[in-house]
């Protein structure tokens, strides 16, 4: 199976053809530099994103912007911020404030991206 992707790891945006057989990539090409390689093999085997959401602050109409403090695997964003949903935080929030550690077990910090109260 062949997968086409922008490469994201430096400037470039390389146009990357990569090559995937019985769930492992074989090949890759189009990468100008090697950091394109390890790029496609962390998108299509283990992909991750950094989440970013808001939460509802008690007292408040206005919500809370949030992000996590590293990336985390793209099939739990959706599990995280539903639970996010669930959560009100009490103010004052300043920005840089960790609101939650190791959020879920997924090890990174969910924290405050803007000031709250």
């Amino acid at each position: 199976m062949k997968r086409d992707m922008i490469c994201i790891s430096c400037p470039l945006g390389c146009h990357l053809s990569v090559t995937l057989d019985g769930g492992q990539v074989t090949d890759v090409e189009g990468n100008l530099c090697k950091r394109g390689i390890q790029y496609a093999e962390d998108e299509c085997l283990n992909p991750m994103r950094f989440l970013t959401t808001t939460v509802k602050v008690q007292g408040s109409s206005v919500p809370l912007a949030v992000r996590s403090s590293a990336v985390v695997p793209k099939a739990e964003l959706m599990r995280a911020v539903e639970q996010l949903k669930k959560i009100t935080v009490n103010p004052p929030v300043r920005v840089g404030d960790i609101l939650f550690s190791d959020f879920l077990g997924l090890n990174a910090d969910i924290i405050a991206t803007q000031n709250s109260g």
